[in-house]
């Protein structure tokens, strides 16, 4: 099967086209037959091997352990081991998995979930990772409510884009901030309020939010305090900075330990996808409440590049492999 493989750490120069052997399927996995595939920055960050501290997480000390890149999935089962029992050869799946820039890709049964009846393969691609990491923003470390104020920082990237949607799902006034470029695109999937960063500082303290979501991962906790209500709650997704060592997830070691020390709820969030998860997020989605934002496609070949356009920060919503 044609796959990106990488065999060491580095830009997209390290990745390349190549002829591997098909996954061998073992008793608790999943054959999926890939169809098409999300980008997303855990792509690059495992790509790069950086910060370290994604290579001290069990990814690879020196070298990757998964050579083929690619963690969101969108196909049909090819195969499936004895002990799985939820899906079968011929089902349309979506969900993650180790390698999915592939045609071919194992995951776990836990991992994956029917595909959304009224979705192609490439709007579910672009579902499980960033879809799940804004729920679970939102819903389990947020903890929103109907009426709330809510400030969705990165409101046109990957997981800004399913948060907006999410948000005004569950009953909460949404702003979104974004640059000039995206302000249409983030009105357009629902928000209430946008804020163009580049000339208004939402972090001015005359607006205060009961929750704020940052997607953005590069702005200082003071600054991001000063839009939350005395009471409210941010929650920090992931984390984007120059550290090699920490790169941004060093402002959410800062949150904990500040957090007992103020009145505002100071959260963290390392999101782990799951198939109840994707379930909740189908039924929204053929419900029509929620629709995924696609930026682009770009075809197995041209992986590195697809990778380029997102790590340059000029994507509106995900980015797609198409296999």
């Amino acid at each position: 099967m044609k796959a990106i493989v990488q065999d060491r750490y580095g830009s997209t120069d390290v990745l390349e086209l190549r002829e591997i052997d098909r996954p061998v399927v073992g008793d608790d996995d999943v054959l999926v037959r890939v169809h098409a595939a999300g980008v997303d920055p855990g792509v690059w960050h495992l790509m790069t091997g950086l910060p370290y501290l994604v290579r001290i997480m069990g990814f690879g000390l020196l070298r990757p352990k998964t050579v083929v890149r690619g963690m969101d999935v969108a196909g049909r089962v090819e195969a499936a081991g004895r002990n799985v029992t939820r899906v079968r050869p011929g089902d349309e799946v979506f969900g993650t998995c180790n390698g999915s820039f592939a045609e071919y890709a194992c995951a776990r049964e836990d991992t994956l979930a029917p595909k959304p009846a009224n979705l192609t393969f490439e709007q579910a691609a672009a579902v499980p990772v960033s879809g799940c990491t804004a729920l679970h923003g939102l819903r389990d470390a947020g903890r929103v409510q109907p009426g709330q104020k809510v400030l969705i920082v990165g409101a046109a990237g990957g997981v800004g884009t399913f948060a907006v949607q999410l948000a005004k799902a569950f009953g909460a006034e949404v702003t979104g901030v974004c640059s000039t470029t995206k302000v249409d695109l983030v009105r357009s999937i629902g928000a209430d309020h946008v804020i163009d960063y580049t000339r208004d500082d939402f972090t001015d303290g005359v607006r205060l939010h009961d929750l704020i979501l940052d997607t953005a991962g590069n702005r200082s906790l003071s600054h991001l305090r000063r839009a939350l209500a005395p009471r409210g709650t941010l929650v920090i997704v992931g984390g984007e900075g120059k550290g090699r060592w920490f790169g941004g997830v060093d402002r959410q070691l800062r949150a904990l330990v500040l957090a007992p020390f103020v009145s505002q709820k100071l959260r963290s969030l390392f999101s782990m996808e799951r198939s109840e998860d994707l379930h909740f997020l189908t039924e929204l989605m053929e419900a029509g409440k929620v629709t995924p934002v696609i930026d682009r496609t770009y075809p197995l070949s041209r992986v590195p590049e697809a990778i380029r356009h997102l790590e340059e920060g000029h994507a509106r919503g995900k980015v797609v492999i198409t296999v």
